[in-house]
């Protein structure tokens, strides 16, 4: 049996995906996964041989074994809107790592060291976009809710996948926050916007930090927004071990999707083992 997929179906599973009020990014996610498997068929015709060689390809390709089975979920969540759920394939079956690579852990001194570099490059925008995810760990795309409004009651209202959370934010945050408000001009609305008046979104964020690695002297392949999301969240459970208030204060509605952020690297993770003392 086969099935013929059309560009026609996957946008109506995009219009599907935002009315179940899915986030832009992971729309955009959803869709780069299906056209890739849509783009592996050279007629657009469905079989379930095909879809588990693509799955091999994936794999064969070096994708991580996480990363393979976030793309067959996009797949699988298509192929069940379109009612042709017998072509679903299964996921990779992997145990679940307890430690994280170092070469992709971003360290609070290297945070520093990113801020120093948006300083000195006149990059004031990121300088306290920066500071504002170090300090309250919310998303890239959480950031409009940080409005001039919010400043005054040091909370703001989040509102991200369906879920309503209140962010706290410092005096300290605020005060900062409050005086580039001044200089810019922003009386109301979002605090970080573009020239055109739109909240800045990941792409404009990841593009600014990249052109600070240098400068800062760290690996490019930790300098991502969502890292900052990461270094907020061990540094937060380092002073307290609350992994259930530190997954409300993420908005994570399961617990162990914030196990992963708190992983220790694999350095650590050594040193733990190490300690042991069964090697004389």
């Amino acid at each position: 049996m086969s099935y013929h997929m059309t560009e026609t179906q996957i946008g109506c599973f995009r219009d599907h995906l935002l009315r179940e009020e899915k986030s832009s990014g992971t729309v955009e996610k959803y869709l780069r996964d299906i056209r890739s498997f849509f783009l592996s068929l050279s007629d657009g015709e469905v079989t379930k041989e095909r879809a588990l060689a693509w799955k091999e390809h994936l794999v064969q390709s070096g994708y991580a074994a996480s990363t393979v089975n976030s793309m067959l979920a996009s797949l699988n969540g298509f192929l069940r809107f379109i009612g042709q759920a017998e072509y679903c394939v299964r996921p990779l079956r992997r145990q679940r790592r307890v430690f994280r690579d170092r070469d992709r852990e971003l360290t609070k001194e290297e945070y520093f060291r990113l801020l120093q570099a948006a300083r000195d490059t006149g990059k004031r925008r990121l300088y306290f976009i920066l500071q504002t995810i170090g300090a309250t760990g919310i998303r890239i795309s959480e950031l409009r809710f940080i409005t001039a409004g919010s400043l005054k009651t040091r909370r703001a209202e989040v509102d991200c996948k369906g879920k309503q959370r209140t962010v706290l934010l410092t005096e300290k945050l605020c005060r900062s926050l409050r005086r580039y408000c001044r200089e810019e001009g922003i009386t109301d609305g979002p605090v970080f916007v573009t020239k055109n008046g739109n909240p800045v979104d990941r792409s404009n964020v990841w593009t600014e930090m990249q052109h600070l690695c240098s400068a800062a002297k760290v690996d490019r392949k930790k300098v991502f927004p969502h890292n900052l999301r990461h270094l907020f969240a061990r540094a937060f459970y380092r002073l307290n071990h609350d992994i259930a208030k530190l997954a409300d204060l993420l908005g994570h509605s399961s617990i162990d999707t914030t196990r992963i952020y708190i992983m220790e690297s694999d350095r650590e993770h050594e040193k733990m083992v190490s300690r042991l003392g069964f090697v004389v």
